[in-house]
């Protein structure tokens, strides 16, 4: 997928903003997905997942954020988004999932969120320490 290297940002490099379609999303299985966002957010990438996650690959992806912390280079990663909206009757009877909506994914030291409500997620991207 990506390319696989732990590089240290200096706090001096820019922080990259990637805005991921869900037809980018749709394509991949959901251990792929994983994949490909732990990958970015070790480069030191934030995402922007139009689709955003399931209930399920949040746990998953936590659970496997977890086991590949690494102090020195990787510290794991911050997530916020929008949760999977209640299903109406007529969804549950036709068994209609409603896809979740939009998630933010970035590394834990550059990404903190600062509010959030049914409209808007406001986060601070912080570009260097101190």
């Amino acid at each position: 997928m990506g390319k696989k290297t732990n590089k240290k940002r200096n706090d001096n490099q820019s922080i990259q903003v990637n805005l991921v379609s869900k037809q980018k999303l749709e394509q991949l299985t959901s251990k792929d997905k994983l994949k490909f966002i732990i990958d970015e957010v070790k480069l030191g990438n934030v995402l922007v997942l139009e689709h955003g996650l399931t209930a399920f690959e949040q746990t998953e992806l936590i659970k496997r954020t977890m086991e590949e912390i690494k102090e020195d280079t990787f510290i794991g990663i911050e997530m916020e988004g929008y949760s999977e909206e209640k299903p109406t009757i007529v969804q549950k009877i036709f068994r209609m999932i409603k896809k979740p909506r939009m998630t933010l994914i970035g590394p834990a030291d550059l990404l903190q969120t600062v509010s959030k409500d049914n409209d808007m997620i406001q986060t601070k991207i912080i570009s260097g320490k101190g």
